[in-house]
């Protein structure tokens, strides 16, 4: 594959707010470039591998699913599918109609409660915006349950058009650090032709010692002031790791012990106009 044709894989053009409506248009459309019209024989691979057919496993931002008729056929017992864009999900629940291993929610992933075994991603991070990096590494823990896992693929490159978001193998070291021990993050021989080359095959599984807190922040405006205060906090005793998205509107920190908010306010009070208040 060439660098001009990595850079174009799968992309499309996006020249509004990735939302509900936009999603759902793509689907309406069916300009859906990132449809491989398959499952990626990498989740094939790991889904062949795995042994307990009744755990509780979530797909989100499902698309069309091909992984989840894979598990069906399978003999898994306890599939549930979240995807934003109702078209979609109207799609998929005529389609698992009738079936009752599996459960197709139209919704917000970022408002789903429940507790999973196995959390599968394909093609979800990537098309979420970067600066929602740090809140799914706080949601993914939260939906785990104690010893699950976070398993799937991740873009190994960056691209010209976005959606999808690329990255790289020391970025997502850094963003899982702490929430997750990361079991295996390795490129894979296994990606379908289109993103041959592209993809990283990981499995990360829930720290359960780890408190993994999710805070708004206002008051920065640059990379050197979200540097800075990122230290700070990152100085805290117990603290594992800090990640400021890159609008610097929230921060993620992860520690061995609670961190009460006056300690982080009093971190950040050199610059009277910070300010830092927990998402629940």
């Amino acid at each position: 594959m060439t660098s001009e044709e990595k850079s174009s894989c799968c992309t499309i053009p996006a020249a509004k707010k990735l939302d509900r409506d936009y999603w759902n248009d793509q689907y309406v459309a069916e300009t859906t470039k990132w449809d491989l019209g398959q499952i990626s024989p990498a989740l094939a691979h790991f889904f062949d591998g795995l042994t307990d057919k009744n755990s509780r496993i979530l797909i989100p931002g499902c698309g069309s699913a091909y992984e989840a008729q894979y598990l069906l056929d399978k003999g898994f017992t306890h599939i549930t599918l979240i995807d934003i864009a109702p078209h979609l999900v109207a799609r998929l629940q005529k389609h698992f109609h009738g079936n009752p291993h599996i459960r197709v929610i139209q919704g917000d992933f970022f408002e789903l409660k429940g507790e999973f075994d196995l959390i599968v991603e394909q093609t979800f991070f990537c098309a979420l915006p970067p600066t929602m990096r740090p809140k799914y590494v706080w949601k993914m823990h939260q939906l785990l349950a104690p010893k699950g896992m976070l398993a799937g693929l991740l873009f190994n490159v960056q691209f010209e058009q976005n959606p999808p978001f690329g990255g790289s193998k020391s970025d997502y070291q850094q963003l899982f650090h702490g929430a997750f021990d990361l079991i295996e993050l390795e490129e894979t021989k296994l990606s379908a032709a289109p993103r041959l080359n592209s993809e990283l095959f990981f499995r990360f599984t829930k720290n359960e010692a780890a408190i993994v807190a999710l805070y708004a922040f206002a008051g920065i405006t640059c990379n050197g002031c979200r540097t800075t205060v990122s230290q700070h906090f990152a100085s805290i005793e117990h603290v594992l790791n800090v990640s400021m998205n890159n609008d610097f509107s929230e921060v993620l920190i992860v520690s061995t012990a609670p961190i009460d908010i006056s300690i982080l306010r009093e971190k950040i009070q050199y610059e009277p106009h910070y300010t830092i208040e927990p998402i629940q």
